[in-house]
């Protein structure tokens, strides 16, 4: 009996095997429009480095707040802003503009880059925010803000939606760490192909989910670094700094409370609303000024405020309000920061960062650059070997 059943069984492979056959040919030959494609990802060139020239830019979105496109009108424009035509196409328009215009090598996204309330689908959303940068083939990175979250997926949908996306080297969390938030990274930038530290790192990002919103003892305020996070950070700090003396920048999106005290010490910019912070003072600036190797910060988070203050040795810069659909205010631009990284040129080659720069640039006629200053200059004491490697590390 179970020689039998064997034997019908074999005589059934072959026809089978010629079905699958001819609907796979069929498939081939005449494919079906409606199918799901699998599609893989198009990845920026990794590891990031310097250009041939020694630089580095990196340009800072702030606060895009997108929505719908066309369909989500412009907040606080002049009537010769465009008025009632102004939509979220032109935060588009505007990127555009400073990618051409600048050829960053890296784009930062800081946060709020849509505004949940007004985005019907949070991934169609980010994918038309973000399409100039995957438009130019940009490599780009994002952190979130408070708004990301408030459409159709959670901050971790977010973080793993943008880290899939083309061009990205955002990631959702480091491996071999149980940090909070989601968005807490670090990326290296190379020395440039040809130089003797093109496997080198020698300028760090950090990347760091500053929160959205929490409650303090019965108050609403607004989310803070949280003390796991700021473990990761020191650990890597301190792993990198084993054999390079590199800078570093870091990125998030709500300020620290001591950005407040910069209205009484000075800075450059404007300073035009208060500072919306967290009633918690995790310790962010202490555990800044003691790593060493962090010139500055780059904010988001306070639209009308794009000023650059020194706090302890370290500068705390605001992005400025870039998105259309984000509150502004009239004839005051919408802008974008730059951050410009040029290398020490040595007799043979590339060799450490020496200095550090940042400027805006508006939407206006001309592209108007302004504020331009040094974050950082390498101090002409820095021996080679006390920059490129610690003796018994």
């Amino acid at each position: 009996m179970a020689a039998s059943h064997a034997t019908a069984l074999v005589a059934l492979l072959p026809p089978c095997l010629l079905a699958l056959l001819l609907l796979r040919f069929a498939t081939v030959l005449d494919p079906d429009p409606d199918a799901a494609v699998p599609r893989v990802k198009a990845a920026a060139p990794l590891p990031l480095r310097f250009r041939h020239d020694g630089a580095f830019k990196i340009l800072q979105v702030a606060d895009m707040h997108f929505g719908n496109g066309a369909a989500t009108r412009c907040r606080d424009v002049s009537p010769d802003g465009g008025g009632a035509r102004c939509s979220d196409l032109n935060t588009t328009w505007f990127l555009r503009r400073v990618i051409e215009a600048e050829r960053p090598d890296l784009i930062a996204f800081t946060g709020d880059n849509i505004f949940g309330g007004s985005a019907t689908d949070a991934a169609e959303s980010l994918l038309r925010a973000i399409s100039p940068a995957i438009e130019y083939k940009v490599p780009w990175a994002a952190i979130l803000g408070n708004h990301d979250q408030e459409s159709t997926m959670t901050r971790e949908e977010l973080m793993m939606f943008m880290s899939l996306m083309d061009y990205s080297v955002s990631q959702v969390n480091p491996p071999g760490f149980l940090v909070h938030g989601f968005g807490n990274y670090h990326i290296g930038i190379h020395g440039p192909f040809g130089s003797e530290l093109v496997n080198t790192s020698l300028l760090n990002l950090y990347f760091l989910d500053s929160g959205d919103r929490e409650v303090v003892n019965g108050v609403k305020t607004y989310g803070w670094i949280k003390e796991s996070q700021l473990v990761w950070l020191r650990a890597t700090s301190l792993e990198l700094q084993k054999t390079v003396l590199a800078p570093a920048l870091a990125f998030f999106h709500i300020p620290i409370p001591e950005v407040r005290g910069l209205w009484y010490s000075g800075f450059k910019g404007q300073y035009q609303e208060g500072v919306a912070c967290s009633s918690v003072n995790s310790g962010v600036l202490n555990t800044l000024v003691s790593m060493g190797d962090v010139k500055a910060v780059l904010l988001g988070h306070d639209h009308l405020n794009d000023f650059c203050g020194n706090l302890d040795g370290i500068w705390f810069c605001y992005g400025g309000g870039f998105g259309y659909h984000a509150y502004g205010r009239p004839h005051w631009p919408r802008r974008a920061r730059v951050i410009y990284s040029e290398l020490k040129k040595g007799q043979r080659s590339w060799m450490e960062v020496e200095s550090i720069q940042t400027w805006k640039l508006l939407d206006d006629e001309k592209l108007s650059k302004i504020d331009e200053q040094v974050l950082w200059r390498r101090s002409t004491d820095d021996s080679d070997h006390k920059i490129l490697s610690r003796p018994g590390a």
